[in-house]
């Protein structure tokens, strides 16, 4: 009973799909849990959750702020921050609920407690006082990642809170501060935000979301500041210390040294995560780390033991849960004699504010980089009949393709809905389309992936409505 083909330790998204997987590829799998719920950080104190309350708060804004406009007269609205929490919650519950069924269903042994390597096939299990031996022909690390701070500031998840404490706020804080204007960060702003706080983001860099193609980055913060959302480009904090009043943050101009204190009432630290493998035994086995702390994996996802893969947050790449996904169903396959694959060049993102933000592929700026020669087609929502009468008319669509060959390299998109459109971009790059493709692919009307049609028709200079 204690023998397995394989055990996956980390029951995030990565860990779970890949146990789901390698069990009905009929490989006897186990997955060890240390949290006492499956879903990871994603489905219990990340993604899951954090769209759960942008999606109320922006319901709540909206029924605040434009339904009066609209023809839609609400009176005597008002939040109930314990209610939001509770749905939340319940939301988080059924689906990690329904993970275990899973689990039942494909015949994966759910096992809770702590996993620790002892040897290449061996894992030990701690759950509170009890420890219990496993053997595995293959294991796969899956433990995800955990949240970062700056030197000499300490998250207490009271009033200097990462984002797991932002997802469980008990009332609006009046003045929050975001530190980071990443993924995270941003979103998180934004709820409370929407909510009544009054936020302002701290940055180190002169623009926000690094890494994302820059003229929607800059667009991204002229509409969050349109928004309301207040910031601090070009800052570096020194201090973040708790006073009578509240909490105060010294921070320091980058380019001039020129130094300034605000005081706010929550400080929210967002300024990135980092893989989680404390506990593990990893140098005991002998398995290599980089000098992030990542593991090394070669091209099928093998650390430096052969019967030891690694996926997810744990190893280089974008911290996203659908990455770990992909990751951990190419691992499966590969343990079950199949051709498991991820193809990193086609791995969306996307930013849940609103508008969203989503991007596939290549950013100008790294094209640039590459001496790669390139078109650009853009179109904006506010030429969209859908948009427009929605009310959504903030953002664009632009396409990037090659200039020879005309396949599309890469695609950012800011605007409404546009998290679930980036998955047609998506699909199109898999299968090496050019923006005449997709320029010639009937779009139904009026909805706003026609906005994707005329940025492909963009390409070659020719949008028909704008």
């Amino acid at each position: 009973m204690d023998n397995f083909d394989l055990i996956v330790i980390g029951g995030g998204p990565g860990g779970y799909v890949c146990a789901i997987r390698a069990a009905q590829l009929g490989l006897k799998t186990a997955c060890v849990e240390s949290r006492g719920t499956l879903g990871g950080t994603c489905l219990n104190v990340g993604c899951i959750p954090s769209k759960s309350l942008l999606n109320l708060s922006e319901n709540f804004h909206k029924a605040k702020k434009d339904f009066n406009k609209q023809g839609i007269e609400i009176e005597g609205i008002k939040l109930n921050i314990e209610k939001m929490m509770s749905n939340k919650n319940k939301s988080v519950q059924v689906l990690t609920k329904g993970v275990e069924f899973l689990f039942k269903k494909n015949k994966v042994t759910y096992i809770k407690g702590k996993g620790v390597l002892f040897s290449k096939n061996d894992i030990v299990v701690y759950e509170n006082n009890k420890r219990a031996n496993y053997k595995a022909k293959n294991i796969v690390i899956a433990t995800g990642s955990a949240v970062v701070s700056l030197p000499g500031i300490e998250i207490d998840e009271k009033n200097i809170i990462s984002s797991t404490g932002a997802l469980s706020l008990n009332e609006v804080p009046k003045k929050l501060a975001v530190i980071g204007g990443g993924y995270i960060g941003l979103e998180m702003g934004s709820v409370w935000s929407r909510l009544g706080s009054e936020v302002t983001v701290i940055e180190y860099l002169d623009h926000i979301t690094p890494g994302m193609d820059r003229e929607i980055s800059d667009e991204f913060k002229k509409i969050l500041t349109k928004q309301g959302i207040k910031f601090k480009m070009g800052s570096k904090v020194n201090s973040v210390k708790t006073n009578g009043t509240g909490i105060l943050i010294n921070f320091t101009d980058v380019k001039t040294s020129k130094a300034e204190s605000l005081e706010f009432d929550k400080v929210l630290v967002s300024v990135g995560r980092k893989p989680y493998t404390e506990g593990l035994n990893l140098t005991k086995v002998g398995i290599k780390k980089d000098s992030k702390g990542r593991i090394e994996v070669n091209s099928k996802l093998q650390t430096s033991i052969k019967n030891i893969y690694a996926i997810g947050d744990v190893i280089k790449g974008p911290m996203l849960a659908h990455k770990a996904e992909e990751e951990g169903i190419a691992v499966a396959e590969i343990l079950a004699g199949q051709a498991g694959h991820v193809n990193y060049d086609v791995i969306p993102g996307v930013i849940y504010t609103s508008p969203e933000v989503a991007t596939v592929g290549k950013t100008e700026e790294q094209l640039k980089e590459e001496k790669k020669s390139y078109k650009v087609g853009k179109f904006p929502f506010l030429a969209n009949s859908r948009a427009k009468v929605n009310n959504e008319t903030d953002g664009f669509v632009k396409i990037l393709a090659d200039s020879e060959t005309d396949k599309v390299l890469g695609v950012h998109i800011i605007g409404p809905h546009c998290g679930d459109m980036i998955a047609e971009m998506a699909l199109a790059m898999e299968f090496g389309a050019s923006s005449e493709d997709i320029a010639r692919t009937c779009h139904a009307h009026p909805t706003h992936t026609e906005a994707i049609k005329e940025a492909a028709l963009a390409v070659d200079k020719r949008p028909i409505h704008f």
